[in-house]
């Protein structure tokens, strides 16, 4: 009797292992790599069938550059969540970055003493000042006076914005030199737009700075346990700052780039960007939670929305059902999100 019981053992714990084996192993995948390759190899098949032009050398490479600004602002978005915080500022630092970039730009090419190259770097550097001024502003808030950082970005966001309209009217600003517009905005190295090579390069920074650096192991502790960080001596204070002043640079930026872009000075040119950064960072991997955050992920997020925005443009999707599409790729990434979590606390107790 107990040889007979001994030898069906091994038979049920194998079968066991074989039922239970393909589902953990899809559960793994989704923990490891998540739905975003997924999703995007998809859309390639769908949009390439349905539009041939979708998968021309010169549509991906425009794909490329439309990516570029979401890239560089989900970037900032990404530290922001990683240390459990929100930066809906991020789209109205676009648009007065545009503003003031384009204001001091046009107005030193007018005086006609003014030389054009000192025209750009005066309007850059007062363009970068805005992501800087707002995010310390942000930061301060946020570690300093430990308002939530969903209604400090908020607040700023509503402020900046009516700032940026304030000192327009509405109206967009022209008059650019066009040494800033045809280098940053139409400008090509090997018939590669610039933007992109600018892009590389602060992917490539951001690497080295969170998987390298003291900031980067810092901004991961703080989101996964700001109280532990704080008893481990962390200056909590000072990186939660920190974070919300790259995410505002990262932002002016962006606009910096999106207005060579656009040749003018927008008060509306960063609208999406608050929703799409956001959905591009949970997308690709980054938590809710804050304290879990990969960059490659990021970038596979933003990308993936540009090449969607692109293709419903192609087979001429209404603007109104983007962005109810839009909207619904956002709870779609917050479900995402959840499940994740949920898949990797399962697989962790079971092992």
């Amino acid at each position: 009797m107990s040889n007979t019981t001994a030898s069906k053992e091994p038979a049920d714990s194998t079968s066991l292992v074989s039922r239970v084996s393909p589902m953990r192993r899809l559960a793994q995948m989704v923990v490891t790599v998540g739905v975003l390759p997924l999703l995007i190899a998809l859309m390639v098949i769908v949009f390439g069938i349905l539009e041939p032009r979708f998968l021309n050398g010169s549509n991906l490479v425009n794909i490329l550059r439309q990516a570029t600004f979401l890239s560089i602002v989900a970037m900032g978005q990404m530290l922001a969540l990683i240390s459990a915080g929100f930066d809906l500022s991020v789209g109205a630092v676009v648009a007065l970055t545009s503003v003031i970039t384009a204001s001091v730009m046009a107005g030193m090419v007018v005086d006609p003493g003014g030389p054009v190259a000192f025209a750009v770097i005066a309007g850059c550097g007062a363009g970068l000042m805005v992501g800087l001024v707002v995010g310390l502003l942000n930061g301060l808030g946020v570690a300093v006076l430990k308002v939530s950082p969903f209604i400090v970005t908020l607040g700023t966001s509503s402020a900046i914005g009516g700032v940026a309209l304030l000192l327009t009217g509405g109206a967009p600003i022209v008059g650019l030199p066009d040494m800033f517009v045809e280098s940053l905005g139409s400008g090509r190295i090997f018939k590669i737009p610039t933007v992109i090579y600018i892009t590389a390069a602060i992917i490539i920074a951001m690497y080295f700075v969170m998987n390298w650096s003291r900031f980067g192991r810092y901004i991961y502790a703080i989101g996964g346990n700001e109280v532990a960080s704080r008893l481990s001596g962390i200056r909590v204070g000072y990186y939660l700052t920190s974070v919300y002043v790259v995410s505002g640079l990262l932002a002016s930026i962006a606009g910096l780039l999106l207005t060579a872009r656009v040749s003018a000075g927008e008060p509306n040119l960063g609208g999406p960007f608050a929703m799409q950064s956001i959905t591009a960072a949970v997308l690709g991997g980054t938590s809710l939670r804050g304290g879990e955050g990969k960059l490659a992920g990021v970038i596979l997020g933003a990308l993936f929305i540009a090449m969607l925005s692109n293709g419903m443009n192609l087979i001429r999707v209404s603007s109104f059902w983007q962005m109810i599409l839009l909207g619904g790729l956002l709870i779609f990434a917050v479900v995402v999100d959840r499940l994740r979590s949920r898949l990797t606390y399962a697989i962790q107790k079971e092992s």
